[in-house]
Parts: C-alpha cells; sequence; structure tokens
C-alpha cells in the first residue's frame, strides 16, 4: 500500500467519523438545550446542511474530474 492510497482511505475513514461525531453533537446540543422534537430536526437539517453540502461537493468534483 503506497502513501497515496492509505491518505484517500484515511481521508474517508476518518472523515466519516468526523461526521458521525458531528451528528452526536448536535443530539447531545439538542437534548441538552430540551429542544424537543421540531426543535432537534431544526438542528440536524440546518447545521447537517453543511455536511450534505460537502458530499454534493464531493460527488460532483469526482464526476467531473476530466
Amino acid at each position: 500500500m503506497n502513501e497515496a492510497l492509505f491518505s484517500e482511505i484515511a481521508l474517508y475513514v476518518l472523515l466519516t467519523a468526523l461526521i458521525a461525531y458531528m451528528g452526536f453533537i448536535v443530539w447531545d446540543l439538542a437534548k441538552r438545550s430540551k429542544a424537543g422534537r421540531f426543535g432537534t430536526a431544526i438542528l440536524f437539517v440546518v447545521l447537517g446542511a453543511g455536511v450534505v453540502g460537502f458530499v454534493i461537493k464531493t460527488i460532483l468534483v469526482e464526476t467531473m474530474d476530466f
């Protein structure tokens, strides 16, 4: 395994772990602030939009790579 392959695998694994940890942080924030179901949903939608945007950007860059 060369360094480039290791870096690519580590990026996807660690980035997935970071996104999961950020999801836990949002859930904990909603729980501690007693946001309720609607507030928790809004937190996940608004703060999760950044993650969705990053994933969409990554997919577009990979598909449009010439």
